[in-house]
């Protein structure tokens, strides 16, 4: 039977199938079920400094909805304070609390000391480690790449010096040059990186002449990119890769590893196919195993990773020419 442990972060796992922050990672039932499966660790539901800030206008003007209605009446209800990032900081012990597996914490902050304060909290809730969603929405003509960089290798920084558990980094693609930004950001002391993010892009229904928000999970082709950037990584960082995107079955579990990756997270696969879902790919990865006699992930990780590939062109544009060359002429 082969040996599906690893580690990353510094956190040891019983297999490299980590669930990823989702609507399953939301709620206690489907955590178990995700344990049940085999999931090696829990990303939980993220904590989004925006949700909080919405909800909070919509409190105080809740409040304050029928003040002034009447001349000798100024205000309507008794004033409270919105409880901001409690319910979910509560929930996350919770989370903690109902598995045995480890849970990861997730955070979308906005301002550069909400990062730290939110990160402060979520890691006094016991999680074992501590993910930031780093991203930057493209709306401002005036703001330079390098200007958001900088701003959150800042955050980073600020994060690693307040809390104690190992952070990691959930990041998109679109970075003038990642490599060179996870670079800079492995340089602080960061434990692993999580590649890559997805968004949701917006649409237009021409019906209605409207815009509409659709959920647009994953493919299987998505895994190329991640695959790249493991094969890339793969001892160029001190931290540890967690591929992410696209990724469905054993087999390309097993491709990500061979790559360089340490782990790998789930989410859309488990959406459309359930928690157990988790299982059949363990068996399918611990089949491959078993074929190619590997009695370990460490006898196979990073085994075809640019650093070891035989094929100096594999990760590099001239594939592309070769692809393109080889194509018979009609």
């Amino acid at each position: 039977m082969a040996d599906l442990k690893t580690s990353y972060m510094g956190i040891a796992l019983r297999s490299p199938v980590i669930a990823g922050a989702s609507p399953l990672t939301s709620r206690i039932e489907t955590i178990k079920r995700l344990e049940e499966a085999g999931a090696a660790a829990i990303v939980t539901a993220s904590l989004f400094e925006e949700q909080i800030q919405l909800e909070r206008h919509l409190f105080e003007e809740a409040q304050a909805r029928y003040d002034n209605v009447g001349a000798e009446m100024v205000t309507t209800f008794p004033r409270g304070d919105h409880a901001g990032p409690e319910e979910h900081l509560l929930w996350v012990r919770q989370s903690k609390e109902a598995v045995k597996i480890p849970v990861i914490g997730s955070l979308n902050a906005v301002a550069p000391e909400t990062w730290k304060t939110y990160a402060k909290l979520l890691a006094q809730t016991g999680v074992d480690g501590l993910e930031l969603n780093f991203y930057a929405r493209p709306t401002d003509f005036d703001r330079s790449g390098a200007e958001v960089e900088r701003e959150q290798i800042e955050v980073l920084a600020s994060i690693l010096k307040t809390v104690s558990i190992p952070v990691s980094v959930k990041l998109s693609v679109h970075y003038s040059n990642p490599l060179s930004f996870i670079k800079q950001l492995d340089a602080k002391g960061i434990r692993g990186f999580v590649l890559f993010n997805r968004f949701f892009q917006p649409d237009i229904d021409l019906e209605k002449l409207e815009h509409v928000n659709r959920l647009n999970l994953s493919e299987p082709a998505d895994a190329r990119l991640p695959l790249r950037y493991a094969g890339m990584l793969y001892e160029n960082i001190r931290a540890d890769v967690c591929a992410s995107t696209g990724i469905y079955d054993g087999e390309t579990v097993a491709k990500m590893l061979v790559a360089g990756a340490s782990c790998v997270q789930v989410a859309s696969a488990v959406i459309k196919n359930k928690a157990t879902h988790v299982a059949g790919m363990l068996k399918g990865l611990e089949s491959w195993m078993q074929k190619k006699g590997y009695g370990s992930i460490a006898d196979f990780r990073g085994k075809l990773s640019r650093k070891n590939a035989k094929d100096p062109w594999a990760y590099q544009r001239g594939q592309y020419v070769r692809v393109v060359m080889s194509r018979p002429v009609s």
